[in-house]
């Protein structure tokens, strides 16, 4: 079992740039992929970025090509999403998740941290 907890969102400054967290523990958390999906309201989940760390090979969407990082902290266990050049359209709930294989698709994930809100205001 994998447990995964998001903290970091809040009200952001179109323009400007956040950093979420997601501390995630649990038996043989560390040979996951690890990624982040976000959901605005009224719209389907949205993978946003997830990586590999084994390999450490990465995906990302196209809609944050260029905006947005993904790092972590071993000792920690804790997964970053750095996101920069907010916009309007960025505002959702972000969501990080645990899974066996490297993929865009959420059903590819096996756990799920609760989500933290992230609003971009103008």
């Amino acid at each position: 079992q994998v447990q995964l907890v998001e903290s970091g969102g809040g009200l952001v400054q179109a323009g400007g740039s956040l950093r979420l967290s997601c501390a995630a523990s649990g038996r043989g958390v560390s040979n996951y992929v690890l990624g982040w999906f976000r959901q605005a309201p009224g719209k389907e989940r949205e993978f946003v970025i997830a990586k590999e760390w084994t390999t450490f090979r990465s995906v990302y969407s196209d809609s944050v090509e260029g905006r947005v990082t993904i790092s972590r902290d071993i000792a920690s266990n804790t997964v970053y999403l750095h996101m920069s050049s907010l916009n309007l359209e960025d505002t959702a709930v972000y969501s990080c998740a645990a899974g066996r294989r490297l993929s865009t698709v959420p059903r590819d994930y096996d756990y799920w941290g609760q989500g933290t809100q992230v609003t971009v205001s103008s």
